[in-house]
């Protein structure tokens, strides 16, 4: 009983750690993709809508993300060509209004994510994808004062898993995805 009592003791005494939770910062998170264009040059574009919600337990190395993008926000520079990638064949954003990356099993390499292993949905169609995580950092914000951390995320992709096989392979079936993130501590 004594045994019992001194257990239940420190279990109350001792503070319960807990993952922070952070909101995706919208006006410094733009997710790109880069793919090549009938072979001659490398054509960009950026989604300039998107939101999310990160967990990060940095102590026991584990976290989540969730990450929505609005398709109807693709920018490739100019009116004409971002309604030809928004039609039926590219991101039909019409019945696809969002993508979306969901996961539950970040990597670590010591203190810093190098790695979120999840499902991506795009099209209706859900792959597994991994992100791969650089010049990873959490800081308070020199201007708002609020924790923040920050990222630098890449991955590629074959757009015909998803069912995007307009003009391929004349443009190509690999599309690179970067994505400059931040999100600011709830």
């Amino acid at each position: 009983m004594k045994k019992a009592l001194i257990l239940a003791s420190l279990l109350v005494a001792s503070p319960v750690l807990a993952a922070d939770h952070y909101t995706v910062d919208v006006t410094h998170t733009w997710p790109m993709f880069e793919i090549n264009h009938l072979g001659f040059t490398t054509q960009r574009g950026r989604f300039n809508q998107s939101s999310g919600k990160i967990e990060l337990d940095i102590a026991a190395k584990k976290g989540s993300v969730e990450l929505t993008i609005q398709t109807d926000s693709l920018d490739m520079g100019f009116e004409k060509w971002d309604q030809h990638m928004k039609a039926e064949g590219f991101f039909d954003t019409e019945i696809h209004p969002t993508m979306h990356f969901s996961s539950k099993n970040l990597r670590f390499k010591g203190d810093k994510v190098v790695a979120a292993e999840g499902d991506f949905t795009m099209l209706g169609v859900t792959k597994p994808l991994t992100l791969t995580v650089s010049n990873f950092r959490c800081a308070p914000h020199p201007m708002n004062k609020k924790q923040t951390c920050g990222a630098d995320i890449s991955a590629t992709l074959k757009r015909s898993d998803f069912g995007m096989t307009k003009y391929a392979p004349a443009i190509s079936d690999e599309v690179k995805i970067i994505v400059p993130l931040e999100a600011t501590l709830d």
